[in-house]
């Protein structure tokens, strides 16, 4: 039986929907920051809230913020930073069942731990990530923990079609006086389904859903002035075994959850005891903006 043409255009439209990834409307990102200092590198839930690093160089300047979110537009309140001043923040992960311990990383691969006390973040320690490769440039940490174990992701972001990013994993433990200690080291190459043109940036985040899938941001760089474009994507699986063994399973073909065309993401966050994730921009001399999409249920 032939269907009427407006039904079958109706049908066709259904059947796109469904296949397309969603595209956020403006309105949905809240702007945090409004120049180049004030963009969203890297995100981790605190309490009701997060903490957000900005990639800031030069001595002095912001590299750690507190993110108040609920009912109302989110803000976000310096915290001084006493201890070791890292360069170019791109990412920060809580450590589980330490409450207001952190572990931030920087765009070389220089990790901090650091304890977060009121209004002021302390380093406690820092040490270099393991096998590092030629030209890594680091955007990305996430934690993974499972009976009083704990495993570490991070990637090198990738360049373009010439470099895919490079995803890393090990486990992670930490010594007495509070260094970072990791694992053997295994890694895989990944490509981002979606941007996928010369400034690509493969893996700008990641962050693990309850259920184990990799969540990814990649991001698309022109330059401070844009044009920028994003995604997220559901790149895989991790497991960690109870020996603490940690296992990556990459898609053959990421799922694209999300476009952003107009931004930078650099953060993406699952928030614990919901679905969503929490994504932040650093949309550079725009600034940074926040919003929720409910992803982590995948």
């Amino acid at each position: 039986m032939r269907l009427p043409l407006r039904l079958l255009a109706a049908t066709t439209l259904l059947a796109l929907l469904a296949t397309t990834p969603a595209v956020a409307a403006p309105e949905d990102w809240q702007r945090v920051g409004t120049d180049t200092r004030g963009g969203v590198s890297g995100v981790a839930h605190e309490g009701a809230g997060a903490l957000v690093v900005h990639d800031n160089k030069r001595t002095g300047q912001q590299r750690l913020s507190r993110l108040t979110l609920g009912e109302g537009p989110p803000t976000a309140t310096p915290l001084s930073w006493t201890g070791a001043e890292p360069n170019d923040l791109e990412a920060i992960e809580a450590v589980p069942g330490a409450p207001g311990d952190y572990l931030a990383l920087a765009s070389r691969g220089i990790v901090y731990r650091v304890k977060v006390d009121g209004g002021t973040a302390t380093v406690l320690d820092h040490s270099p990530l393991p096998g590092i490769g030629e030209g890594d440039d680091f955007e990305s940490f996430a934690l993974v923990s499972r009976d009083g174990r704990f495993a570490a992701l991070w990637a090198d972001r990738g360049a373009g079609t010439d470099r895919p990013a490079t995803l890393y994993a090990a486990p992670l433990s930490f010594a007495s006086w509070g260094q970072v200690l990791f694992g053997a080291v295994s890694r895989r190459d990944y490509r981002s389904t979606y941007p996928a043109d010369a400034g690509t940036r493969h893996v700008s985040d990641i962050t693990v859903t309850d259920s184990g899938r990799i969540l990814v941001g990649s991001a698309s760089d022109a330059g401070d002035d844009g044009p920028f474009d994003s995604a997220v994507s559901d790149a895989g699986r991790v497991t960690l075994s109870a020996a603490g063994r940690v296992r990556i399973s990459l898609d053959a073909a990421p799922k694209v959850l999300g476009t952003f065309p107009g931004h930078k993401i650099e953060a993406v966050e699952c928030l614990p005891g919901t679905g969503d994730a929490l994504l932040g921009t650093d949309d550079e001399n725009v600034g940074g903006s926040v919003r929720t999409a409910p992803y982590c249920g995948v």
